[in-house]
């Protein structure tokens, strides 16, 4: 058994004695020096701590400690057997330099292009940071990105934002952690942006209400954060924008909430353009005055779309009083004094238009009941039923429904007919999208003016897209194939992109064994922090030359290249470029740890597998031995092994992963009977090693809705290898 202290050297002359670090065991004995002094008189013994007169008491304590626990590891969880003193001080010593790193250089360095031009994104709904990582590698033609902010609700998702991208790269990158739907979210972000230019806004709300996989939830407060998006891009009008979902988002509800996208893209309008079709519009009223009142109606609503927020509340309200003056004028001939004050149909569309004058306290209201909805998790029980009949009869269009139901039972006479149906009419323009306002003015228009109106509509779209493309990331050089659906918008200034190059074809596509071999150093309960030795003859036996044969030299894109590197050499050593000058990777628990300057620096990070019990792993030696969860279903059961589980996913090296999940126990490693590690699942996400998921490693039951640990990070990201083929591809065509 080892013993390890820590002891003081001779003072220098500034009185301050140098740390070291002893370690004997067997006989032998090795010093090493931490590269840290102290007034001996405020270095305790005993317990072998720095006091806390000493300024970051806190932070050297903290290294100490780490550099005591990296030390007791290489006698006690280590995989190799045996190591030589020369072995044990290169360990340590690959901390000691990491820690002397990160003390002596400026940890917020300025962007400054060297070279090139520069356009500017910013990440919303920035998870772990997948599509600015992808973004900040991609370069073409000199042409390159500068990353100016992310934004993400959760804690960890900064956290790992911070020390990637402020600590470790040294930018100067904002974040927010907000809710994007926050009232004060837009001054908070113009505030942090401070007045600069933005070139391409990146995102995907989170998927979890849109996903095949998971239970379609109504009224998750989650499907509300797409039009908050769209405003973001409304204000700051990139050159580009893009946004990521999970395929399934095609399909909803027979396709129509993809169609319903694409309106909402294509009705983002130039409101320096706006003029030319408000005299359009004008034009019509005089060639077709009894249409005035409709087309004065839709003059209004397209006028929504350049107000501020607050102007346009207002705007709302003059709408519907506009609206209910008609009403008023409509009201004597349609029904009697006495029957105007008690009839319940007449109080109900007039009570109805009082709700839609009040449509910000209604929607405000709404946004509260969902959110307590989601709080207390009433989902598949006896409440959310009624819940969501509330939370349906607050919206605009059902109260419409109202109204228009009320007046059918009046029984209107044909005379005044017209009228009322203005008045229903008018009413769905208000809840209309700019899209659906133009369909509305071409029904009013003949050839001519069609070919006036097009030309106007052409002008004032902000924004060109095409359709909605369809992006296997297996095809950009990642090992997995994972579909997203991708949005790209174009504004009417830049070229459009309808699609995005796949970098490799089908027989180059990277392998899960590329991905993973050279990590498969670990076993069952195990957290290895350096990179070791993989002996695939020992592996492999007979095949090892099989296996060997799936290593390909690839470039950074997947690309096969004699003049490249391997998948996994590419991981270890970062695919980002000389623009960066990254310090050594490192490690915190919280936000609270990385202000105390508790920072772990490992050579591997995230590499630590699940304590699975031997019932557990028999099961998973049995699925790997039959080759699949399905094939493995009769010996379970006659094995007592059989699980409620309702799939495991093996991995199959010579292939590529199915879309790589939250959950870590879902899945089973091509060789061994054990669950991957964070890091195995961010190499099949084509995250580098140097990019460290911070905070809890995992978590479960309820505080998967808050928390998002390390596994979730990996699971919900956008593989930075697609990203970066996205980012290169605008840079393509950039303007």
């Amino acid at each position: 058994m080892a013993s390890i202290n820590f002891y003081l050297d001779k003072p220098d002359k500034k009185g301050l004695s140098p740390i070291h670090l002893r370690i004997n065991s067997d006989g032998n004995q090795v010093k090493v020096s931490t590269g840290e002094k102290v007034d001996p008189k405020e270095f305790d013994k005993a317990n072998q701590v720095i006091t806390d007169n000493v300024e970051n008491s806190n932070s050297i304590n903290y290294y100490l400690n780490f550099l005591k626990e990296r030390a007791e590891e290489i006698f006690t969880n280590s995989y190799k057997k045996t190591y030589s003193n020369q072995d044990i001080k290169d360990i340590l010593h690959k901390h000691i330099e990491a820690y002397k790193e990160d003390n002596t250089v400026n940890m917020v360095k300025e962007q400054v292009p060297l070279y090139g031009q520069a356009f500017t994104f910013i990440d919303f709904f920035a998870g772990a940071g997948g599509f600015s990582e992808g973004f900040i590698q991609a370069e073409h033609n000199n042409k390159y990105f500068d990353f100016l902010l992310g934004s993400d609700i959760n804690e960890n998702c900064e956290l790992t934002h911070i020390v990637r991208y402020n600590h470790q790269l040294g930018l100067d990158a904002e974040f927010i952690r907000q809710d994007i739907t926050e009232p004060d979210f837009v001054d908070n972000l113009m505030g942090k942006l401070k007045n600069k230019k933005i070139d391409v806004i990146c995102g995907g709300p989170p998927c979890q209400s849109f996903s095949l996989a998971g239970k379609r939830k109504k009224f998750d407060k989650k499907d509300d954060l797409f039009s908050n998006y769209l405003n973001i891009i409304k204000i700051l009008r990139p050159k580009y924008f893009v946004m990521e979902n999970v395929k399934g988002l095609l399909t909803k509800e027979g396709g129509k909430i993809k169609e319903m996208i694409l309106r909402e893209i294509r009705s983002i309008i130039d409101i320096d353009e706006l003029p030319k079709l408000v005299s359009f519009i004008k034009k019509l009223k005089k060639e077709a005055p009894y249409q005035s009142f409709i087309l004065d109606c839709i003059s209004k609503r397209i006028d929504f779309e350049s107000k501020s927020d607050k102007e346009l509340d207002e705007a709302k309200e003059l709408f519907i009083k506009s609206v209910e003056a008609k009403f008023r004028s409509l009201t004597p001939k349609i029904v009697d004094y006495k029957t105007s004050k008690t009839d319940s149909n007449i109080s109900s569309i007039r009570h109805g238009l009082n709700l839609l004058v009040r449509s910000k306290e209604i929607a405000k209201l709404k946004k509260d009941i969902i959110r307590e909805k989601d709080i207390n998790y009433l989902d598949n029980d006896l409440f959310v039923n009624q819940f969501n009949d509330f939370i349906e009869f607050l919206d605009p269009e059902t109260i419409i429904g109202k109204i228009s139901d009320a007046f059918d039972a009046l029984a209107i006479s044909n005379e005044f007919e017209s009228e009322y149906l203005e008045i229903i009419e008018s009413l769905k323009i208000y809840t209309s999208n700019f899209d659906e306002c133009i369909s509305k003015i071409e029904l009013n228009c003949n050839s001519s003016d069609l070919e006036i109106l097009n030309k106007i509509i052409e002008s004032i779209r902000l924004y060109k897209i095409k359709d909605a493309y369809v992006a296997n990331s297996s095809n950009y050089g990642v090992p997995q194939n994972r579909e997203r659906v991708l949005f790209i918008g174009c504004r009417k200034d830049q070229k459009l992109i309808e699609e995005v190059p796949a970098t490799v074809n089908p027989e180059e596509k990277v392998t899960i064994f590329e991905a993973l071999h050279d990590l498969d150093f670990i076993g069952n309960n195990e957290d290895l922090r350096q990179y070791d030795e993989v002996d695939l003859e020992k592996y492999y036996n007979g095949t090892s030359q099989q296996m060997k044969s799936l290593i390909r030299s690839r470039a950074i894109d997947g690309k096969p290249s004699k003049k490249g590197a391997s998948y996994a050499d590419w991981s270890k050593n970062g695919r980002l470029t000389e623009r960066f000058s990254a310090t050594k990777a490192f490690y915190v628990r919280s936000n609270d740890a990385l202000e105390l300057g508790e920072k772990d620096f490992n050579e591997l990070n995230n590499h630590r597998t699940s304590k699975q019990n031997e019932e557990v792993v028999k099961r998973l030696q049995i699925i790997l031995e039959e080759g699949g969860y399905k094939e493995a279903q009769k010996r379970l059961v006659k094995e007592g092994l059989s699980s409620q589980k309702r799939n495991y996913n093996m991995l199959k090296p010579e292939e590529q992963s199915s879309t790589i999940m939250t959950i870590p126990d879902d899945y089973v490693h091509y060789r061994a009977p054990r669950a991957l590690t964070v890091r195995e699942m961010a190499r099949l996400q084509s995250f580098d090693d140097s990019f460290v998921f911070q905070g809890k490693r995992s978590t479960g039951g309820n505080n998967r809705k808050n928390e998002v640990p390390q596994y979730t990070l990996v699971g919900n990201a956008v593989p930075p290898l697609m990203a970066r083929a996205i980012a290169t591809e605008i840079l393509k065509n950039i303007k």
